[in-house]
């Protein structure tokens, strides 16, 4: 009788781990609980939100129920692998009389023995995991490779999915509902038929224009609030701890490991300017943000074009250099828990229109604090805007698995000759961080030269491109 019982409320309460996120993170730290005991979650709901050392990621609960327990409380740093929450999916019913060949409602509500937890949606069962199968579909071959991919973004393991479905993870299905986009007429790009974030912003562009913004080309975010400093204190410790620690590692590991050379150029940005401003009339821009670091990105991928050898990483493990024949373009950001650079996914291969969403998705989402760790891993290149502070230029340091980082400073209205004459243009300067082990300095040159001489003659984007 006590194995009975203790098999049936087992049964009855299911534990959710923290997932695994991925990139060698072995840890979270709970940010904010978005549910407490006795409220109600269904499958999909997002029950939390945790810092790794890479970014905030809300996590969904694979699983319907009634939260029981939250094993953690905000703030606390949690190894993956640990139960964080105890959710009892059958409340109120009786599963000590249950038998066992008694019709299961779903094979979800079955204990997760085999669960491979990862960043959204919490893995597919172990093959050795044995599941009753549902009446009529004792003879249902085998799931297909895209059932078994949405199986496991939505946190069902190896249970049946609707053929007609699309395929699309949790966060992914909630930012097509808020803009009010049906999947089932997205096309999907990503693996196995996959639907990705870039496929629903791409379905949207069209009809979700957005909000118009201001002309500064602005990554940062507000500066986060200051905790109080109690009187009389003369120093305040900060714990080294989530994004920072990581930061802090990367920049270490980068500027001991690469040899950095930077070089600067100040250019006359006079007509990109002007071009900037006609871009923002076009109608074929509408509802997509123009500023100048949208023609400043632009730039930079018709110069990798014409100086493939940047867009490279140096192997140090198997002494060889790796071309990247795609540009994964990284946007460094400052939001209130640190630096990050997230970055567009083949922007070589965008449009301007595209290019100028990709960039206002990806300054959005790293304003709320929402970037996710995918959104930064696999970058090849990346672009620093410190002008937004005011700063002519600097040093940039590389971003780590990366060989060059351009640094644009603040553009001002400064005297500058032009056609033999002094007049008031607008300037910026910029500056170019690279790996001198693959990169020599007159190919670093002769790219930093060719993205000033675009912005100095926007034209070149077309002659060039």
């Amino acid at each position: 009788m006590t194995t009975m019982t203790d098999t049936s409320n087992a049964a009855r309460f299911r534990e959710f781990k923290m997932p695994d996120v991925g990139e060698g993170l072995t840890e979270a730290e709970i940010l904010k609980w978005y549910v407490q005991p006795g409220d109600t979650v269904t499958d999909g709901q997002v029950v939390c939100e945790v810092e790794t050392a890479k970014a905030a990621v809300e996590l969904p609960i694979p699983f319907d129920g009634v939260v029981h327990e939250l094993r953690f409380p905000e703030g606390t740093t949690v190894d993956v692998g640990q139960v964080i929450i105890a959710v009892d999916v059958a409340p109120g019913s009786d599963f000590a009389a249950a038998e066992p060949e008694a019709p299961a409602p779903a094979p979800e509500a079955e204990a997760p023995k085999g669960r491979q937890p990862v960043l959204v949606g919490y893995g597919v069962a172990e093959s050795s995991t044995k599941r009753r199968a549902r009446k009529g579909a004792e003879t249902a071959p085998p799931a297909a490779a895209p059932a078994a991919v949405q199986a496991e973004l939505n946190g069902r393991g190896t249970a049946a999915v609707p053929e007609a479905r699309p395929l699309a993870k949790p966060p992914v299905r909630k930012l097509a509902k808020d803009l009010g986009i049906d999947l089932a007429t997205v096309t999907p790009t990503g693996a196995n038929g996959v639907i990705t974030r870039e496929d629903v912003h791409a379905a949207a562009t069209p009809v979700a224009p957005v909000a118009p913004s201001a002309p500064v080309p602005s990554v940062e975010s507000p500066a986060p609030v200051s905790e109080p400093v109690p009187a009389g204190a003369r120093e305040t410790r900060i714990p080294v701890k989530g994004v920072r620690k990581a930061i802090a590692q990367a920049m270490v590991g980068s500027a001991f490991t690469a040899p950095h050379v930077t070089e600067f150029v100040t250019v006359d940005v006079t007509r990109t300017m002007k071009l900037v401003a006609e871009l923002k009339e076009d109608k074929d821009m509408a509802g997509v943000r123009v500023n100048p670091l949208l023609v400043i990105a632009k730039a930079l991928l018709v110069a990798i074009k014409r100086n493939p050898g940047v867009n490279a990483v140096w192997d140090e493990a198997n002494q060889e250099i790796v071309q990247k024949h795609y540009v994964n373009l990284g946007i460094a950001a400052a939001t209130p828990r640190g630096l990050i650079v997230p970055n567009i996914k083949d922007a070589h291969e965008q449009t301007l229109p595209q290019l100028a969403a990709s960039l206002g998705e990806l300054v959005a989402t790293a304003r709320e604090g929402k970037t996710s760790p995918a959104a930064m891993a696999g970058g090849t290149v990346t672009i620093t805007n410190v002008g937004v502070f005011g700063v002519d230029t600097g040093t940039p340091i590389l971003n780590p698995g990366e060989s060059a980082i351009l640094a644009v400073g603040a553009i001002k209205l400064q005297p500058w000759v032009h056609k033999g004459k002094v007049k008031p243009r607008q300037v910026t300067t910029l500056a170019l961080s690279f790996d001198h082990r693959l990169i020599d300095g007159e190919l670093g040159s002769r790219f930093l030269a060719d993205i000033a001489a675009i912005l100095e003659q926007p034209k070149r984007l077309i002659t060039w491109a």
